[in-house]
């Protein structure tokens, strides 16, 4: 558009944008450009919406399955990182965390590779939750706590298996059926029951 008569707005609209810097008319360029790319594409966004739709159920398919695993065996609930977590808040509520504890301890003391390090977990492990009077003793008898005490002498990534199995037990035969009844339990199972009622009725 160009004009050569005094007065014409064309004139003084083109005067005025000769005045700006030559980066703001590159950015209105380049902004127009990107606006006529999305508008010209309007099924990018769509694309992107279903994705992360489907990732989300994806994700929520797997933790309700999940969570109905748990029922099927300990093995199972202790396999999954979320089973661990929610069977660890149910045995704070009845004040028996430390078997948990002290059987996770042992599963990361088994990956320990440096033998000065393997001692120095094995004293604290023994200290924390072993002995007689620990801050967080578990419950074990006289025999496998007196096993363990001479494991330690010449500590080892198995020195802690007999008490570790013996812990396990305990959860598994009395703790771990009270969680499968739990409130907390058979709601998590209800929402993930109903997730998959859901789901199957909208295929």
């Amino acid at each position: 558009m160009s004009c050569w008569m005094p007065g014409c707005p064309a004139l003084s609209m083109c005067r005025g944008l000769a005045a700006l810097p030559i980066t703001c008319l590159e950015r209105a360029k380049d902004l127009k450009t990107r606006i006529g790319i999305l508008l010209h594409k309007p099924e990018l966004g769509h694309k992107i919406g279903s994705s992360s739709k489907l990732q989300l159920g994806s994700r929520r398919r797997d933790s309700s399955r999940e969570v109905l695993e748990w029922r099927e065996s300990f093995d199972q609930l202790l396999k999954s990182k979320s089973g661990v977590n929610a069977f660890h808040t149910f045995l704070k509520t009845e004040f028996s965390e430390e078997n948990l504890d002290f059987w996770l301890a042992c599963e990361d003391f088994k990956k320990t590779r440096s033998k000065t390090k393997l001692a120095s977990k094995a004293n604290r492990i023994f200290e924390e939750f072993v002995q007689s009077e620990a801050p967080r003793e578990v419950n074990i008898d006289h025999e496998t706590r007196e096993i363990t005490r001479k494991n330690l002498s010449g500590a080892t990534s198995a020195c802690f298996n007999e008490a570790q199995a013996k812990t396990r037990t305990l959860m598994e035969k009395d703790s771990y059926p009270r969680f499968l009844k739990s409130a907390s339990y058979q709601d998590m199972t209800k929402q993930a029951t109903s997730h998959g009622t859901s789901k199957r009725s909208h295929t």
